[in-house]
């Protein structure tokens, strides 16, 4: 019996450490400005070369006035939240094919999630 106890203690310590993880968004603004900066910003009513990030969890795909989105993007019908964010920044061209963002998609699961929990802060 002691013998299952140590593996099942050891897979419940990496499970709260991946779950900790997940929500630090202090790493999750590091990862946002190694990936994302060049062409996003996080402060409110800035846009770049991509759109302003700021409120993005909560917001409708393609609803910035004034910024030129991809048809793709205007017409994909998501809202940003935690799984479509997921998906997106796993693959964004898998997620809204013709989709004009150049990024090739963050493989990670831990920087994703840091990086929505980030980005969750911006309101």
């Amino acid at each position: 019996m002691r013998l299952l106890t140590l593996p099942l203690a050891l897979l419940a310590a990496i499970g709260l450490s991946s779950a900790a993880r997940a929500q630090d968004a202090t790493a999750g603004e590091a990862v946002f400005k190694t990936q994302c900066s060049v062409c996003h910003s996080p402060l409110a009513g800035k846009n770049m070369v991509g759109p302003s990030l700021f409120g993005v969890v909560g917001r409708v795909a393609g609803q910035i006035p004034g910024f030129h989105y991809s048809a793709a993007n205007k017409e994909s019908g998501l809202t940003w939240d935690a799984p479509t964010l997921d998906r997106y920044l796993t693959n964004p061209q898998a997620v809204v094919p013709k989709t004009i963002m150049p990024y090739a998609g963050l493989k990670d699961a831990g920087k994703r999630a840091d990086l929505i929990a980030y980005l969750s802060t911006l309101h």
